[in-house]
């Protein structure tokens, strides 16, 4: 059986790119109107198959996978890795691939499809506070080209600094069609925090966890709805100059307020935090003092 859940998930870049846009020059993704980050639930998603198949040998149905000829599998023919029938590929695909029941997929058969609605979906994640796009320039360490003394010139675009909030749910109805386990979701919540922190590429090292909250609910068919609205930065400078952790604290008084108000509907808010993140009041003992009952994931 599963609870009700929804997820608030930060983390944070430095001197970076988070997620690049492949139609605006791989530019950070930015709301021209309010200078808001904004990094794709896709994004996020990926990092999680990433983790759980690199590091926790979990089979991944949306994966890039290449046939003898080199070529990259289309979505058809990955379908036929796990049967040679519908029944036969939506039992294994259910059985075999994490992501699946996590985050459900459209599987193409040959004269069908049969699609899953995932039991996790996040909504797009925005960063706290207002940034600033810094475009770089450099050399590259080889010629032009042949018979050339000059080297080639790169630029690319980053984010000094940018704190990325997730807001995501878990829909235990979903979750009984995909045959979603608890397990399943303990899995999700390691990838979330530290494939976060596994993700060493040159545009993504740097990233860091920051806090990781999941609120468990024990009324059915309920749960508040988008808490990520209800932390607010604080900067001690302006926004677009926040430069690290330290350039900031984070508010949850509406956070509490909103849970205290749900408390006789809520089983249990579990937390991670990282331990240079700052805090206007000690959330944790307020809530506890409401009589909500908190408890630490240990990831």
């Amino acid at each position: 059986m599963i609870n009700r859940s929804e997820l608030i998930f930060l983390y944070d870049i430095k001197d970076n790119n988070p997620n690049g846009d492949p139609l605006d020059d791989n530019k950070p993704r930015i709301d021209e109107e309010t200078s808001i980050n904004i990094v794709t639930d896709v994004r996020l998603k990926r990092t999680i198959r990433d983790y759980l198949y690199n590091y926790k040998g979990q089979e991944i149905f949306v994966r890039e996978k290449r046939n003898e000829a080199g070529k990259v599998q289309d979505a058809k023919t990955r379908a036929k890795d796990f049967g040679n029938n519908k029944d036969e590929v939506i039992k294994n695909v259910l059985e075999q691939c994490i992501d699946v029941r996590l985050f459900g997929a459209t599987i193409p058969l040959d004269k069908s499809s049969a699609t899953f609605t995932g039991p996790v979906q996040f909504s797009m994640g925005r960063s706290l506070h207002q940034v600033v796009m810094k475009r770089i320039k450099g050399t590259g360490a080889f010629a032009s080209g042949e018979n050339k003394d000059k080297k080639t010139f790169r630029e690319e675009y980053i984010l000094p600094y940018s704190l990325i909030g997730f807001y995501g749910i878990i829909n235990e109805h979903a979750a009984e069609s995909t045959n979603l386990k608890e397990e399943d979701i303990n899995l999700l919540l390691d990838a979330m925090w530290n494939g976060t922190k596994n993700l060493i590429s040159r545009s993504k090292v740097g990233q860091v966890p920051r806090m990781l909250i999941k609120v468990d609910y024990k009324e059915e068919n309920f749960h508040i709805g988008d808490l990520l609205k209800d932390i607010k930065l604080l900067p001690n400078t302006r926004q677009e100059e926040i430069r690290d952790v330290e350039d900031y604290r984070l508010e949850l008084r509406n956070l509490i307020d909103t849970l205290k108000l749900n408390k006789e509907k809520i089983e249990i808010v579990w937390y991670k935090i990282d331990r240079r993140l700052s805090f206007e009041s000690n959330w944790i003992e307020l809530l506890q003092d409401a009589g909500i009952q908190v408890e630490k994931l240990e990831l």
